[in-house]
């Protein structure tokens, strides 16, 4: 069976957890599998430019090791780190959820808003924003001021992550939001209902991006 190999490039395991909960309903009979796999040689959270270039080497060690048995890769971290890399590395279809996540909103409304951990990840979002050349589309981005390990504490985090959210909805006209980390993915639903307007999960966004590549057999230009 074709299998789509999620990986999380942070160490921590809740997150990936999350992502697997997250990952739920897009697992169907006769449709790929999807196995969730923590990096363990990864921070606990990929909070700097640091981080992510940090976590490109064993990424690229953990993609090649299990090239056989994957029809597909997704690089679940918003900054997406390594994809290039990957890219270069595997003629399998490779994805990052930042860019996933952001070509859905994309499709679900005319200006996006970003929901990021913390501050300082903002210019790094910034500059990937500007390379994928959607920055006119952009709305804004605003931090929660947490950090990947404490997006766990969930009255905290989905109480910011509202006021964040209507912040960008009603002060920075974002009609669609992007939650920009997959330590957030448990809190989709419940802030879509709350504010109102499209919440994208890039991961799922990629995953369901990932089983149409692997049903419709669809490689990337590097193949």
């Amino acid at each position: 069976m074709d299998r789509i190999l999620v990986i999380n490039p942070n160490s921590t395991e809740a997150v990936t957890r999350g992502i697997d909960e997250a990952c739920a309903p897009l697992r169907m009979p006769g449709g790929p599998g999807i196995e969730c796999v923590t990096l363990a040689e990864g921070p606990p959270g990929v909070e700097t430019q640091q981080h992510a270039d940090g976590v490109i080497a064993p990424l690229l060690a953990l993609v090649r090791a299990r090239a056989s048995d994957c029809a597909a890769f997704v690089i679940a971290c918003y900054s997406d780190p390594g994809l290039h890399s990957i890219r270069e590395a595997t003629p399998k279809p490779v994805l990052g959820i930042a860019e996933c996540g952001i070509l859905t909103a994309l499709t679900l409304g005319q200006r996006f808003g970003v929901i990021a951990i913390l501050r300082k990840s903002i210019p790094r979002h910034l500059r990937y924003i500007g390379a994928l050349g959607v920055a006119d589309r952009l709305a804004g981005e605003l931090p929660v001021g947490l950090g990947v390990t404490e997006l766990s504490d969930q009255a905290r985090t989905f109480g910011r992550m509202v006021e964040v959210g209507k912040s960008l909805r009603d002060g920075h006209g974002a009609d669609v939001l992007v939650m920009g980390c997959a330590g957030m993915a448990r809190y989709r639903k419940p802030l879509q209902d709350e504010i109102g307007i499209p919440v994208v999960e890039p991961t799922q966004a990629a995953v369901a991006m990932a089983i149409g590549r692997v049903r419709l057999n669809w490689a990337g230009a590097n193949a």
